[in-house]
């Protein structure tokens, strides 16, 4: 089953008793509504994450050429003089735990998918579900994206002109789409796992299981294994730095700190969704406004690290400890933004609302196109006399509208339907 699609399996505790049911349930097509719109609203977020980077009050300035290295613009495509104040937190704050838990959604529905369909089915449905997706997103979609980056260059603006500067890079950029690759990657290593040790999902779930029913203490587990993960990455690699071959890249220092969450995502799912940790009657969901709390709480030490941190630095060098401390930061800010959110959508979304289940229906495919729309809307107003806000609530609006708007379209093709 694709991670990103909607339909969400609830499997039983025994393993044997799980393949029955989960090939039953997911016949009549059960659903789980608080992961598939907790998806739908991490979608959401990259949008206007994404919407308002051009408006950062710490932008780097614009590239002086498209070829000038470092290639900033792959990360800021279109940078405004128009500032759009406090975007700086909202950016910061996704940037912790947005992605991580996107990882451990899509881990969820992993250990169902392999025990229904065995390893070599989950990896061609992966294969089909996400490899495609990819070569679209970086043969045809990050190219179309990236173009108002030459564009503000000066540059000769035919086509050709870009197309001959794109293939001179050295590299290919691929945007957002970096998530798809690396999630099929992941899925393909689990499944590997699946065929050399079909019971290891097993010794998973019965850690997740036991921790699940005292959030506070999967919080523990999850801070150490993805401070284990993350810290020592850290130190070796600039954390702001990415490592590309070809359309596959990466933020280094974060790579085994995802494979984590996705981890811990298979261990909750071979649970069942609804058991455990994501019990709609559990301790987590009861307390949400705890975890919502110590979200901003950890968030706030996050900052106040980072601002201690920049402070020393201007002052000469800063120690291993000091980095290290910085970085505990991130994972305990990470799994507390996380558990919130988490918190939050088993607790509150229960009932199915129509124009949620066709954002949920759409996400994955506004994922993979709405960086085309926010690129160029950005381009479209980078000369009007607008305030930066209200600029980046345009994009944000506008890009959304038109990437829901034509994933809708496009599924409504048989063969499109079937893959996003």
């Amino acid at each position: 089953m694709n991670e990103l699609s909607t339909a969400v399996l609830t499997p039983e505790q025994p393993v044997k008793q799980m393949q029955m049911e989960t090939s039953t349930r997911e016949t009549a097509g059960h659903y789980n509504v608080a992961m598939g719109y907790l998806r739908a609203f991490i979608t959401v977020l990259v949008v206007a994450h994404h919407a308002v980077l051009a408006y950062h009050p710490y932008a780097p300035p614009p590239s002086p050429g498209f070829t000038s290295q470092p290639l900033l613009w792959t990360a800021f495509p279109i940078v405004d003089s128009r500032k759009f104040p406090g975007s700086d937190l909202f950016v910061g704050f996704n940037d912790i735990f947005f992605m991580s838990l996107l990882f451990f959604i899509s881990g969820l529905f992993v250990w169902p998918g392999l025990v229904r369909k065995g390893a070599g089915h989950f990896v061609r449905d992966r294969m089909l579900r996400l490899g495609i997706p990819f070569l679209v997103a970086t043969g045809v979609l990050a190219p179309l994206a990236y173009y108002p980056a030459y564009y503000v260059t000066g540059a000769d603006p035919s086509l050709a002109a870009f197309w001959k500067q794109w293939l001179s890079l050295g590299t290919w950029p691929a945007g957002p789409a970096w998530f798809i690759w690396l999630l099929l990657a992941f899925g393909c290593v689990a499944a590997l796992f699946y065929q050399l040790a079909p019971r290891w999902g097993e010794s998973l779930r019965r850690v997740t299981l036991a921790a699940g029913h005292r959030p506070i203490t999967f919080y523990g587990l999850l801070v150490v294994l993805s401070a284990a993960a993350y810290l020592p990455m850290a130190l070796a690699f600039d954390p702001a730095r990415w490592i590309n071959f070809g359309p596959f890249s990466v933020q280094i220092c974060r790579l085994l700190h995802y494979a984590v969450y996705f981890s811990l995502g298979i261990g909750v799912g071979a649970c069942g969704i609804d058991r455990g940790l994501l019990a709609p009657d559990g301790s987590l969901a009861r307390r949400w406004p705890l975890w919502s709390a110590a979200s901003l709480v950890m968030f706030g030490l996050a900052i106040v690290a980072f601002l201690s941190y920049v402070g020393a630095m201007m002052k000469g060098p800063v120690s291993r400890g000091f980095v290290m401390l910085l970085n505990s930061t991130f994972a305990l800010s990470c799994a507390a933004s996380g558990f919130a959110f988490l918190a939050l959508f088993v607790r509150f979304a229960r009932k199915r609302v129509a124009v949620f289940d066709s954002l949920s229906r759409n996400a994955y495919g506004i994922y993979l196109v709405h960086y085309v729309f926010v690129n160029w809307l950005q381009l479209a107003l980078l000369g009007a006399a607008m305030a930066g806000a209200a600029k980046g609530i345009i994009v944000f609006a506008g890009a959304l509208i038109l990437s829901w708007g034509v994933t809708a379209i496009l599924r409504c093709i048989p063969t499109v339907g079937r893959i996003i």
